[in-house]
């Protein structure tokens, strides 16, 4: 989750933004972990982060075949501003 949030936050420094409003996430057929898991360890790992309040999109893929069946993909990061007219 570590390495997921360190992407996350290099995604949002890269584009400037001040928070992150979404991240979607692929889990592999094969990955150990369920999504209900997953959205658990990724709140507390946003705590604190600019990530903290970020919508999280988990999809769960079926194909065992797939290369990717082991891994967790992070598909997509949406970034915004704070709000703030300055």
């Amino acid at each position: 989750m570590a390495d997921l949030m360190r992407k996350v936050e290099s995604v949002a420094a890269g584009e400037g933004a001040a928070k992150v409003l979404a991240v979607k996430v692929k889990l592999g057929a094969l990955a150990h972990v369920s999504p209900e898991s997953f959205r658990d360890h990724f709140a507390r790992a946003a705590r604190g982060t600019i990530a903290r309040d970020a919508r999280l999109w988990v999809e769960r893929s079926e194909d065992i075949r797939d290369p990717c069946a082991q891994e967790i993909l992070l598909e997509s990061v949406t970034v915004g501003d704070d709000g703030s007219d300055t």
